[in-house]
C-alpha cells in the first residue's frame, strides 16, 4: 500500500512509540507500506523533528529519516491549484495524488475533502477491517 505521511504523524510516532502513528511508521520501516514523498516533505520532516522543543538528537533524526526513506518512492509531483489554510501542507496532497497514495494526517482540517486523505484512526481501521 502506498502512503504519504503528514509530518505530524512522524512527530507523534517519535514522541509516543506505543501509539497508532508509531505503528504506521513501523509498518513503513518493515516494508509493509511504501512511503511516497519528495524532497520538500523530507526537508520538512527533518526541520520539524530537529526543533529544540522535541530535544531529539540530530544523529537519531538523520538515522530515522534515512531508514524511513531508504525504500521510499521519491517523485516530482504536479502542482495542484487548490488553496490551503496552510500552503505548506499542499505538498503532501500533491504527492498523494501523483502516486494515488493514502495521505495519513493527524489534522484533517488542514486538507480539502479528498478520498485519498484520512486521519490516523481511519487509516488504521481501514487496514484492520
Amino acid at each position: 500500500m502506498l502512503i504519504v505521511l503528514d509530518t505530524n504523524v512522524l512527530v507523534f510516532a517519535v514522541l509516543s512509540p506505543a501509539g497508532r502513528p508509531a505503528w504506521i511508521v513501523g509498518q513503513v520501516l518493515a516494508g509493509n507500506f511504501k512511503l511516497c514523498c519528495d524532497h520538500r516533505i523530507v526537508e520538512e520532516y527533518r526541520s520539524v523533528l530537529l526543533r529544540p522543543k522535541f530535544k531529539l538528537n540530530p544523529v537519531f533524526v538523520d538515522a530515522f529519516l534515512d531508514g524511513l526513506t531508504a525504500e521510499a518512492i521519491f517523485v516530482i509531483p504536479s502542482p495542484i491549484a487548490e488553496e490551503f489554510i496552510d500552503e505548506s501542507d499542499k505538498k503532501f496532497l500533491e504527492v498523494a495524488r501523483f502516486c494515488q497514495a493514502k495521505l495519513v494526517t493527524a489534522n484533517l482540517k488542514h486538507f480539502p475533502a479528498d478520498p485519498l486523505v484520512t486521519n490516523v484512526g481511519g487509516f488504521c481501521d481501514s487496514v484492520f477491517n
